[in-house]
């Protein structure tokens, strides 16, 4: 891949990605209700979802995943579910702010699992990846090292991107001192959970 074709890569992908949508929403409203201690499975599984839809856009998968269009869907009313699942629990998040508290542990696979549930079945990052990506590259040439490239590039720059979610998340969760404002921290990332799963199930 030539520097021009990834720089205009990263461009597209640093648009769409920095844009908040279901999946930002999700890990904010994670790192705001719990802090960022074990956040990292969740952001593992968003960026391998994303190399998933962009390898099948170089392997012109588009037609197959239309044939599959079952699956993705039942993936999608997955993630749905559990982003509602994880609203529930935000609602009713106990409010405690001792010194020695420390943010509610999670089973990694689970979070993992919804990582991975919300990516896959997100329609914004679908349709960068089978729909927006063929219009920026050919992707009928991309080699295996082109396509390696692609992932290099689209790894650092989601990195960067959700990172900096985390970092801003984080730093706004620490003005939560006082029982009333956990409780409403935990109520808006309940409703921004829901929102997420509500925005991925209407589309």
């Amino acid at each position: 891949m030539s520097l021009m074709t990834l720089i205009v890569f990263a461009g597209a992908l640093m648009m769409a990605a920095g844009s908040p949508g279901p999946s930002i929403a999700a890990l904010v409203a994670r790192v705001l209700s719990r802090g960022a201690r074990d956040v990292l499975p969740f952001l593992a599984a968003m960026w391998i979802g994303e190399g998933i839809w962009l390898t099948c856009a170089v392997l012109g998968l588009a037609a197959i995943a239309e044939s599959f269009h079952a699956a993705f869907v039942a993936i999608k009313w997955l993630g749905v579910a559990y982003l509602l699942y994880l609203a529930w629990k935000m609602w009713f998040a106990p409010v405690e702010t001792g010194d020695g508290a420390l943010p509610e542990a999670r089973s990694g696979a689970k979070l993992f699992f919804a990582g991975l549930t919300v990516t896959l079945g997100n329609p914004k990052i679908m349709m960068f990846y089978v729909a927006l990506l063929p219009a920026i590259i050919d992707l009928g040439a991309v080699t295996l090292v082109g396509w390696a490239e692609l992932v290099a590039t689209m790894f650092v720059v989601l990195v960067a991107i959700d990172l900096a979610w985390v970092f801003l998340a984080s730093r706004a969760r620490l003005f939560l001192k006082s029982p009333r404002a956990v409780r409403i921290a935990n109520r808006l990332s309940a409703g921004t959970m829901a929102g997420a799963a509500a925005a991925i199930a209407t589309r």
